[in-house]
């Protein structure tokens, strides 16, 4: 059995009383305590740490930029009063809670001992000795520091009626991710219904949201229930929103704001109460520069946005998550396959541009290829998304001719692979397309 180390927890934090009672509840729970006046201890990579906006003697966002701290699984923010600027300047800089001083220990005990039993657990291995298994949350597996973030934001929005964007790369989990949240929401209990905006033809999106009248239209042959109606009192997840046609997006709007709709043909407007999360693997900024997401659904339907991490910042979750999938096909197969450990570099090496499940598909392609191990020859060839093509850029080049010969290099390193290459370069597909038309027109 690997025992982790004992969680430490870091106050920063001019007032004496406070601390120690602070000091107090977490050492409680189990968390082993150091105290600042706004320096640092060396050497120490603390769990969580709790910073006070109070004190004049030191810069928290100073502090806050600190490479010790960059680890911190929370860093907590705290204050005599309520400063709504510096707060929100704290979150986006990588805080996650603030409380008024004193502190209430009903709220803030339950928080600390989930945040305890996460960093101190033991972990049994199985499988291959060096590796573990993943934490789950609801539908979603994974140890890494993101990941733990993660769960801790989804623990706090779910049992709320907040609409939620989920913005991640494609292959992130996002309908996971949109399940667990109905899993964890007040209405588990009724219906998850899912739309992948992407996939409906744009003459018949109105119908297939909303629903239509017998005779609307032609060969309207019967009443039609649409996504809506068939997600009432529960959960309806919209994937790909930017795919929606935009003349449509104002119509959604219109049902977010009044909580009502029509069917197409109808006269009579349904009320709707229904818990939207919706999804895009586009940067909302760019999806709205580009006329493909109404700024005003966005602030409308991203209440609560939250930030999906690509598997290469998970680096702790891949051999864990390749285990899991060998592990199921095992079981559906009645198989013992194992992997190698001389194969596990070859996946923590992999940039991974299609997130889990581009993992997911080279762990089947290889469990089809393996009699009774994969190795590094049973894998699929991962190399073209890992190719560093070479290429130089003199002092002086402009940066419209520096990023030409990126997107060319990148692109021939995927093998033409255009989505590919947009994932990688952290570009929308339209981008991409938009870039290489502009090249074909420079003479």
């Amino acid at each position: 059995m690997k025992e982790c180390e004992v969680p430490t927890a870091l106050i920063v934090d001019t007032d004496t009383d406070h601390s120690l009672a602070l000091g107090d509840l977490l050492e409680s729970i189990g968390f082993r305590c150091s105290f600042s006046n706004g320096i640092l201890p060396k050497n120490m990579a603390p769990s969580i740490v709790f910073l006070s906006l109070d004190n004049s003697g030191f810069n928290v966002f100073e502090l806050m930029a600190n490479p010790q701290l960059n680890n911190a699984a929370e860093i907590v923010l705290m204050a005599a009063e309520d400063d709504p600027a510096t707060v929100r300047r704290a979150i986006s800089a990588g805080a996650t809670y603030f409380f008024c001083k004193p502190f209430d220990r009903e709220f803030l005990e339950p928080l600390l001992t989930d945040i305890y039993e996460e960093e101190s657990c033991s972990i049994e291995p199985f499988g291959q000795p060096d590796i573990q298994p993943l934490d789950q949350f609801g539908l979603i597996r994974g140890s890494s520091n993101p990941m733990r973030k993660l769960y801790r934001i989804l623990r706090k929005v779910a049992p709320t009626d907040a609409s939620i964007l989920l913005i991640g790369e494609s292959g992130t989990g996002k309908e996971l991710v949109a399940q667990t949240l109905h899993q964890l929401s007040d209405v588990a209990d009724a219906a998850f219904v899912a739309m992948n905006c992407a996939a409906i033809p744009k003459e018949l999106f109105e119908s297939e949201l909303f629903g239509h009248e017998k005779g609307s239209f032609s060969g309207a042959s019967q009443q039609h229930q649409g996504f809506f109606e068939r997600a009432e009192g529960g959960t309806l997840f919209l994937d790909e929103l930017a795919e929606m046609p935009i003349e449509l997006q104002a119509k959604l709007l219109r049902v977010l704001e009044v909580g009502a709709y029509r069917r197409v043909g109808g006269e009579v407007d349904i009320e709707s109460k229904v818990r939207i999360v919706a999804a895009t693997n586009r940067q909302p900024n760019e999806a709205i520069e580009q006329k493909l997401l109404r700024e005003d659904l966005y602030y409308r339907i991203a209440q609560f946005p939250i930030w999906l991490p690509p598997l290469r910042s998970r680096d702790d979750d891949i051999e864990g998550l390749a285990q899991f999938f060998i592990d199921e096909l095992n079981e559906k197969n009645n198989t013992t396959v194992i992997i190698t450990k001389a194969a596990l570099p070859v996946l923590q090496q992999h940039n991974w541009p299609g997130n889990v499940r581009e993992l997911r598909s080279a762990i089947e392609n290889a469990f089809i290829m393996a009699d009774m191990e994969i190795t590094p020859e049973e894998l699929p060839d991962l190399g073209l998304a890992d190719k560093k093509e070479q290429f130089n850029i003199s002092v002086g080049e402009s940066v419209e001719d520096a990023e030409k010969k990126l997107i060319f290099a990148t692109l021939d390193a995927n093998g033409g692979d255009k989505q590919a290459t947009a994932d990688m370069l952290g570009l929308s597909i339209r981008t991409l397309y938009s870039r290489l038309s502009n090249y074909e027109e420079t003479p």
